[in-house]
């Protein structure tokens, strides 16, 4: 029988509790998951290989890569692995290298993997992890790539909610993600980009979106950067796990280094024939969600001028490389497209060259809604966030005007860390979808007013939550106040007395 999703999750949050007290939470994800690519690559290739041996009745036509969505070298597969039972980890180090070097496409999606460390992974905890593993078969046939996929990212949000902070750091909560793909609305046939994209969910949740939708995922076009190699490596076998190979996911600094670019003709001076990049490839839905005001963005770079002109508004201040994102994703967006991207409140009003930078995008009507999110929604931020919408090309009933919405009532109160519902992300979803006038929820806003604001987008500016002050009798008032007044002098002359009584006071 096929194993169910709730099985899976037991399965692989039990592998990291034999993890446990060797090595530090925040470690767990590499290894659980290198292991778990591994068994599933090994396991989906025997299945093809018996499924074309039937089919060929030759071995090695069944075994030519050719016949394989990717390679495994002979003697690395798992059950090799399983041969030995020293050297573990030297077994499985070499495995791991060998599947890389066999295939481009998974190159490096291993990383810093390694069980070749006999004191924090003897050989005595590899066999009990590896006998964990073999608990389930994880063929096609037994774990569909999107129960597969699922659990993976069950897995990844257990490793956040575990890892607290640090493990934050690559995993957005998933309803956030929701409401984000729900306001952009990607459409089949459409390219999505994630130029911060951390373990993949935005993308995937995309992919999600379509599905839910009847429509052919697979029609979409993928693409991201991820600066944390471990984490592009998660991303990596996140989406091989999902059934997707063909994503374009590049490793590097976005800001300092961004890896999709459009190349201009070949070198004029005959000799020099290598393309040269003519600017920032751009895309049809942009979403995000970087590292919140960010210190070591690059700011020393951009102050001399960004090399491909993505600083049209102005350089983002050394301390919040918030901005420098935000011009990014717009240099990323095709003349249709929109955006969506996660950032702290002190965007929204911060002055100076952050203000100056706010005030550019909003003159020239790229800020189509500001959405404010409850609380303590992200691991390790308390801080309330919120999501910019930004269109390059707004609708004509919108031009002029931006939606404020106040989702700060919207969360499920949690122990540790408060999340979004279904109901939370359906009503912030559609406060922007219908953009009009929703008390105590969302305002469509003149951007005259805005300007008269001093450009502040301040959610509470322009949708108040609390309820209308009661008109205030001041004739009543002073009367509370004298009679309040009356009973303190009482009050103080009985306290005076008892410490003249007690010979305190003369």
């Amino acid at each position: 029988m096929a194993l169910t999703l709730s099985q899976l999750e037991t399965h692989l949050w039990r592998a990291a509790d034999i993890l446990r007290g060797s090595i530090d939470s925040g470690d767990y994800k590499h290894y659980i998951f290198g292991l778990l690519f591994f068994k599933r690559l090994s396991d989906v290739w025997e299945e093809e290989y018996e499924e074309r041996l039937a089919r060929y009745r030759d071995e090695a036509i069944a075994a030519s890569p050719d016949e394989h969505r990717f390679d495994i070298p002979k003697g690395h597969f798992w059950k090799d692995v399983r041969r030995h039972t020293t050297d573990i980890g030297a077994h499985l180090n070499a495995a791991f290298r060998a599947i890389e070097d066999a295939n481009m496409k998974l190159r490096g999606v291993f990383q810093d993997v390694d069980f070749n460390n006999k004191e924090r992974f003897p050989d005595a905890m590899l066999e009990k992890l590896l006998q964990h593993f073999e608990t389930h078969r994880l063929r096609n046939v037994d774990v569909e790539p999107d129960v597969l996929g699922q659990a993976y990212e069950y897995l990844i949000a257990k490793f956040a909610d575990d890892a607290g902070k640090k493990g934050g750091e690559f995993y957005t909560p998933k309803m956030v993600v929701r409401l984000i793909v729900e306001c952009l609305k990607p459409e089949a046939g459409m390219s999505i980009y994630d130029p911060t994209c951390g373990s993949g969910g935005m993308l995937l949740e995309a992919v999600h979106h379509l599905e839910r939708q009847g429509q052919n995922a697979k029609s979409l076009s993928l693409y991201g950067q991820e600066k944390n190699l471990n984490t592009w490596a998660i991303c990596q076998m996140n989406l091989f796990l999902h059934d997707i190979d063909d994503a374009k996911i590049a490793r590097g600094d976005t800001l300092l280094e961004p890896k999709h670019l459009v190349f201009g003709p070949d070198g004029a001076d005959g000799i020099n024939m290598m393309k040269r990049p003519a600017g920032i490839r751009t895309f049809d839905r942009v979403l995000a969600n970087p590292p919140f005001s960010l210190k070591s963005w690059g700011h020393d770079v951009w102050s001399q001028g960004d090399a491909y002109g993505r600083d049209r508004y102005g350089c983002p201040p050394k301390s919040y490389g918030d901005l420098a994102f935000v011009q990014h994703m717009v240099a990323s967006l095709k003349a249709d497209g929109v955006c969506g991207v996660v950032l702290p409140h002190g965007v929204l009003f911060r002055g100076g060259t952050e203000g100056r930078i706010r005030e550019g995008m909003i003159r020239d009507d790229l800020v189509e809604a500001v959405i404010g999110l409850a609380p303590n929604l992200f691991y390790g931020a308390g801080i309330p966030a919120c999501i910019l919408i930004l269109r390059k090309t707004k609708l004509a009933s919108r031009r002029g005007r931006i939606l404020v919405v106040n989702g700060a009532a919207e969360f499920v109160d949690g122990k540790n860390q408060n999340h979004l519902s279904e109901v939370n992300v359906a009503t912030l979803a559609r406060a922007y979808a219908d953009y009009v006038n929703v008390e105590q929820l969302a305002r469509v806003v003149p951007v005259s007013e805005i300007e008269a604001n001093g450009f502040n987008l301040n959610i509470s500016r322009y949708v108040h939550l609390g309820e209308e002050a009661e008109a205030v009798d001041v004739a009543v008032e002073v009367e509370k106040l004298v009679d309040l007044q009356a009973e303190r002098d009482i009050a103080e002359a009985r306290m005076m007395g008892f410490l003249r009584e007690l010979g305190y006071v003369a």
